[in-house]
């Protein structure tokens, strides 16, 4: 199945309410794999609902508004809900309980009851058919740095995570356009065919690939000189955890 990408704008929000909320920057980054993965199932099952094959047999303008109908006015709540759902997996302990969820949608124009808050967690629970664990590049990221900083005492790891978290979210927002041109480039076509699409999923959905691309950025802003030899041991260290 090919990947979804979410726009930079409902990106940006996913990492906003984590800002607001003072999450853990690794729960958006988990929400945002969450929330990808439960649309490509949720989408899939709009498309055999009645509504949407009645519109789809009319014409494929029709398809597209049913869909948009179907999802305008709950896809805030699913993004939310992918927020509550990543930060209970999160180690910490800064839990958002339902009331302060429904004070703080209200604030953003939200008026939703504690139940329906609770339904929307349980409805994307149940897209992901319960899985909630999945690779979250902000932790391969700090992964990679501390194998780095235990093979090269001399490397500034700190100061790396710092730019490598503002890289991290660059990418991420950008991460539809820089994965577009890649495949472009890896195949050498303008459009690349269905096949081809569906064999690149690996690498969108590696993490530690672009863990090991996020650091490669930031050294090689901080320190060009150890550029070389710093993505020489991540790709070293990128086959042997394949």
């Amino acid at each position: 199945m090919s990947p979804l990408f979410l726009s930079a704008f409902f990106l940006e929000c996913i990492f906003l309410i984590c800002q607001e909320l003072k999450l853990d920057p690794a729960v958006g980054y988990h929400a945002t794999e969450l929330v990808q993965r439960f649309m490509v199932k949720h989408l899939s099952d709009l498309l055999v609902t009645p509504e949407t094959s009645a519109a789809a047999a009319s014409e494929p303008r029709n398809l597209e508004d049913s869909i948009f109908d179907q999802l305008k006015e709950k896809f805030p709540l699913i993004l939310f809900s992918c927020v509550q759902l990543a930060n209970k997996m999160s180690l910490n302990h800064h839990m958002i309980d339902t009331g302060t969820a429904v004070s703080f949608l209200h604030l953003l124009g939200l008026s939703v009851s504690k139940k329906t808050i609770l339904e929307s967690e349980l409805m994307v629970f149940k897209g992901l058919e319960f899985r909630l664990i999945y690779p979250n590049p902000l932790t391969s990221v700090e992964t990679l740095l501390e194998v780095l900083g235990h093979n090269d005492p001399s490397v500034p790891v700190k100061r790396l995570y710092h730019l490598c978290r503002h890289v991290l979210q660059f990418i991420t927002l950008q991460k539809a356009a820089i994965y577009d041109s890649l495949l472009k480039v890896t195949t050498q076509r303008a459009s690349p065919s269905k096949e081809q699409r569906e064999k690149f999923v690996t690498v969108t959905e590696d993490c530690m690939l672009l863990g090991v691309g996020v650091i490669a950025v930031a050294v090689f802003i901080l320190y060009i000189r150890k550029w070389e030899q710093v993505t020489s041991s991540h790709t070293h260290t990128l086959h042997l955890m394949k």
